[in-house]
Formats: C-alpha cells, sequence, structure tokens
C-alpha cells in the first residue's frame, strides 16, 4: 500500500468509528480486569482470614485457590469475548473499509 491508501483510510469516517469503538472496548475489558484484580488485592489485604479458610471442614483447599483459578478463567473469557468480537465486527468494518478505498 502507498501513502494516499494509507491516507484515504486515516480520513475514512468509518475507520475513525472503528478505532473508536475498539478502543472503547478495549478499556471497557480493561477496566474490567483492572476492577477484579484490583478486588482481589484488597481482599488479600483487608480478609485474609477469609482466604485461608477451608472450603468445607477437614479442606486442604481454601477459598483463596477458587477465588484465584476464577480471576485467571475470567481473563481467559475477557480475552476470548476481545478475540471474538475483533474477529468478528471489527475485521468486517475494516474490510468494509479498505473495499472503500479500492485496495
Amino acid at each position: 500500500m502507498n501513502t494516499d491508501v494509507y491516507q484515504e483510510v486515516e480520513n475514512n469516517p468509518r475507520f475513525r468509528e472503528l478505532v473508536q469503538k475498539r478502543g472503547r472496548f478495549a478499556w471497557l475489558l480493561s477496566i474490567m480486569m483492572l476492577v477484579i484484580y484490583v478486588g482481589f488485592i484488597f481482599l488479600i489485604a483487608f480478609a485474609p482470614g477469609w482466604l485461608g479458610t477451608p472450603l468445607y471442614a477437614d479442606s486442604s483447599i481454601t477459598w483463596g485457590i477458587p477465588v484465584g483459578i476464577g480471576i485467571i478463567f475470567i481473563s481467559f473469557i475477557l480475552t476470548g469475548i476481545y478475540v471474538i468480537r475483533a474477529n468478528g465486527e471489527f475485521d468486517r468494518l475494516l474490510t468494509n473499509i479498505l473495499n472503500e478505498v479500492g485496495k
């Protein structure tokens, strides 16, 4: 691609829409993950006893283990959600933009 095509894509209103949508979505997922991580840190700081409490009587597994695994699982889910949307809606918008500029 040459500089003119780049300029056409950059000036396209749909491209600006794509950049805004993708940015808002990425920030939303990032904030969600940040809240989860900070919440976990606060839980460690202010309720460490609860995290160390066994799941049930005579269990060696504490609440901290499933909570930690859940946080990891949620991060995979949020990543998957982003990938699905990026490969669907965002790629479709990009393809439309490239078709409009003729490349």
